[in-house]
């Protein structure tokens, strides 16, 4: 990436809102506190939108069923974290990060499991038929729903979070909770390590390339149809992290969490650019903020406030923030 040609105006809109939306609040304290679970939102969003705008961008699949990986990861971190109570009862965050990450790590193994078998059976024959994968993707989410409901049942079971990442951090009158900056660090980490395979290893460029002209990586004596069934594999998985995530962000799962998540997703990656991955992190993070603001000083505007920003940003840049070129 050439930082003298990068486009800086849309990473500007994210403090730019925070910073409008100030004096409104009035007391600092709430402001940073509002803003910290904004960011904290937004990241958990990218997390599960990254996956997403992976498999649009370059496979130019619409998986409306994505949200049944959201789904799977949030309820096999239930099995998990279930067993493992010994580690999450502990007031050391440390202890607690024992039972989180293989929650996280099984999560994303079976989720990326399913996308595999998802991807064969499901999406393969509908490639290039924008409507058919919109249809049989959300057949593929109801029937996931389904199967999700008889393994786990179809209540709302509790997700607590450990011991150890409860409570908040004070500085001075604002207090910020530790799973929101927890949440903040993982997000940051998953969009680091997204932009330098993509643009600093071999496998982002051989992906870059396919995405332009497969037929050419193709003559080289690549295979980019696994190449590019991996790619579906690790955003099923992402999926499954972020669902982890945002069911400790919710502390309860049902099976109808990742329908419910898909609106916002839609969002981010219209807002976002479809297919690009720093859109993605600059949508997600308008959408946290703007969740968070209206929730406050407007509540009955919170339902459609992001509407309305997606609105305005497309009124900007209809083609959103980072348009990927093809």
């Amino acid at each position: 990436m050439n930082l003298k040609d990068f486009d800086w105006k849309p990473l500007a809109l994210v403090p730019l809102l925070a910073l409008i939306v100030l004096p409104f609040i009035g007391s600092a304290s709430t402001w940073v506190t509002l803003t910290v679970a904004g960011l904290a939102m937004g990241m958990i969003i990218f997390i599960i939108a990254s996956g997403l705008t992976l498999v649009f961008g370059l496979m130019d699949v619409l998986n409306f069923g994505h949200g049944v990986f959201i789904a799977l990861g949030a309820f096999v971190a239930t099995s998990v974290l279930g067993s493992m109570g010994d580690y999450t009862g502990s007031s050391s965050l440390w202890v607690n990060l024992l039972a989180v990450l293989p929650a996280m790590v099984v999560a994303m193994l079976v989720a990326g499991a399913v996308g595999l078998a998802f991807e064969r059976f499901i999406v393969r024959p509908v490639y290039g038929n924008h409507l058919k994968q919109i249809l049989i993707t959300m057949g593929g989410m109801i029937i996931g729903e389904e199967l999700i409901k008889v393994i786990w049942g179809p209540l709302q079971i509790p997700l607590p979070l450990p011991e150890g990442m409860r409570g908040s951090f004070y500085w001075g009158d604002a207090a910020v909770e530790k799973y929101r900056l927890i949440a903040v660090v993982v997000g940051s980490v998953v969009f680091g390590l997204l932009l330098w395979t993509l643009t600093r290893t071999k496998i982002g460029l051989l992906i870059r390339a396919g995405v332009q002209d497969r037929e050419m990586v193709e003559s080289l004596g690549y295979r980019i149809r696994r190449l590019f069934v991996g790619v579906f594999v690790v955003g099923s998985a992402l999926a499954g992290l972020g669902g982890v995530m945002w069911g400790m962000y919710q502390q309860n799962v049902i099976p109808q969490m990742g329908a419910q998540v898909n609106v916002l997703i839609f969002i981010v990656l219209i807002i976002g650019g479809l297919g690009s991955t720093t859109g993605a992190l600059v949508g997600a993070l308008l959408v946290g903020l703007m969740a968070n603001y209206t929730g406050f000083l407007v509540p009955k505007a919170a339902l459609f406030s992001n509407i309305l920003l997606m609105m305005a940003i497309l009124l900007w840049r209809p083609q959103g923030v980072y348009a990927l070129s093809k």
